[in-house]
């Protein structure tokens, strides 16, 4: 459990990534979180875990992890793959990023330092991801699990579609 959801934070129902926002401050927002929750834990948030996070919260859309190696590279970090795949899964492993297995790429978490468990909405058209919150436990899938007395740990929801700016841009 999270240091933040031990402290009773709860998730927002609102999903991120489609709806216009401060994109800046969401930025600065999630790095600060990350920074914070390293301190915190004693984990060392090095420069390339920093970028990738960085690099991730720059764009609502999933990067996959050769055009994160790609991006690291051009930012004077090295350039073998386990740069990336390093950073990405220590960043996932602690909850600043989630792996959109669809498009097997990563997102950065909308709700850092939170106990919760997203769903996806992924743009077909543009690869847009917004992420919302989810109640596996609450709908069919939990009625599912209990009546085979199973536990749900852990689940990763992702829906296919097309995101707001693309349905209007086809309106048009």
């Amino acid at each position: 459990m999270t240091s933040a959801a031990r402290a009773g934070k709860s998730v927002s129902r609102e999903s991120i990534g489609f709806q216009k926002h401060d994109h800046g401050s969401c930025i600065s927002v999630g790095l600060a979180a990350a920074e914070a929750h390293c301190s915190a834990e004693g984990l060392r948030f090095t420069p390339v875990r920093r970028k990738t996070l960085e690099i991730l919260l720059q764009e609502h859309r999933a990067i996959g992890a050769y055009e994160m190696l790609d991006r690291l590279r051009d930012a004077g970090f090295g350039s073998q793959p386990p740069v990336a795949y390093r950073a990405l899964e220590f960043l996932v492993a602690n909850g600043f990023a989630h792996k959109i297995e669809r498009l097997n790429a990563f997102i950065a978490c909308a709700h850092p330092g939170v106990d919760h468990s997203p769903a996806f909405m992924i743009c077909r058209l543009c690869d847009s991801v917004a992420e919302a919150q989810s109640s596996p436990a609450r709908g069919a899938l939990g009625e599912a699990a209990r009546a085979t007395g199973f536990e749900i740990e852990r689940t990763v929801l992702e829906a296919e579609g097309i995101c707001p700016v693309c349905v209007e841009k086809a309106d048009t």
